[in-house]
């Protein structure tokens, strides 16, 4: 029985009897690790490993390791099981960028890299050598999103993959068989763009650069200095913070006519009569979705944008009928 010392008032012994039992309780709760890069996928891990995909070491799945490239050329050919063209991987050091090449090729989609990347450079919009592989990649969903308390995890395009990145990636495509290739072929076969105006150019050149970059939150900047929710975990963008950078931050005049940060506050800085609807988009107008505005994107033609989303900074169609539903008004600063 819970006894009252001499002259404490009853609510104080249940304060601290409950105090008590709080702390118990948290010292009897079963300890969880740690998010890391080797432990945050587990699940993918395994999957993997049961389908023969990529082995576990002696010790463990080590998931933080850097992927080899003995391990990664023994993964497509298990993921191209009945495929007549067997990928043979040349490379010393398996970045992210490599990663998604040589998982493009394996999946018949070199061709599409190709076509995009030809486009986007006929556009002028002189993409990084990497752009049409990160286009089609990102359409098929390879990379994961780290929750915001995990930004640290996220990796730049250049950045060596670790088995557990890879492992994530080789799972989606085990989920989903050939049915995103085929998908990805069927969307990226309207990659067109339009001609542009120089300043339509200049905006969506800057904003082209930066395609594969992380999606973090309040991210405005390629490095981790401060942006104005404070300092990044890593670098790259969120979806407004991916406007600032390609309109405020770069130094492009047009930028002058943003003043709000986040994608509602860019939306509804404008008059209602100077929305635009989905007819009358044009080439680096800003795209608005989501109940209450929770997402912005740039416009490169009435088919496409680019904006930074769950895939990073990625490629997306406008045809789908997600977005066709989502669509909210274009904002034009141009």
């Amino acid at each position: 029985m819970l006894k009252r010392p001499r002259g404490a008032p009853m609510r104080d012994v249940m304060r601290r009897s409950l105090l008590a039992i709080v702390i118990a309780l948290l010292a009897a709760a079963p300890a969880h690790a740690a998010t890391t890069k080797a432990n945050w996928d587990k699940a993918d891990q395994r999957a993997v490993v049961r389908a023969g995909v990529l082995p576990s070491l002696d010790d463990g799945f080590q998931g933080d390791h850097a992927l080899t490239p003995g391990q990664l050329e023994a993964a497509l050919a298990e993921i191209g099981a009945g495929s007549t063209t067997a990928v043979k991987v040349t490379a010393d050091r398996i970045t992210v960028a490599v990663f998604h090449k040589y998982v493009v090729k394996q999946l018949g989609l070199a061709d599409v890299v190709r076509a995009v990347q030809a486009e986007a450079s006929r556009a002028g919009l002189s993409p990084p050598s990497r752009f049409g592989t990160e286009v089609v990649a990102r359409q098929l969903g390879l990379r994961y999103d780290h929750p915001t308390q995990d930004d640290s995890l996220e990796l730049y395009p250049t950045d060596t993959i670790t088995r557990a990145e890879a492992a994530y990636s080789f799972a989606r495509l085990l989920e989903n068989g050939t049915g995103s290739a085929y998908y990805a072929r069927e969307v990226l076969e309207r990659f067109s763009l339009p001609s542009y105006t120089d300043a339509q150019r200049r905006a969506l050149k800057t904003a082209v650069s930066k395609i594969g970059m992380p999606y973090v939150w309040g991210g405005e900047t390629d490095g981790t200095s401060n942006s104005l929710y404070g300092p990044q975990a890593h670098g790259g963008y969120d979806c407004s913070g991916f406007v600032w950078r390609v309109f405020k931050l770069s130094g492009d005049p047009a930028g002058a006519r943003i003043g709000g940060r986040t994608a509602a506050a860019m939306a509804l800085e404008i008059k209602r009569g100077a929305r635009l609807k989905f007819a009358k988009v044009r080439p680096a107008d800003l795209l608005f979705f989501g109940k209450g505005i929770s997402h912005v994107g740039i416009a490169m033609s009435r088919d496409f944008m680019i904006h930074s989303s769950g895939q990073g900074v990625a490629i997306t169609p406008l045809f789908d009928d997600y977005r066709q539903s989502s669509f909210d008004w274009a904002r034009r600063v141009l």
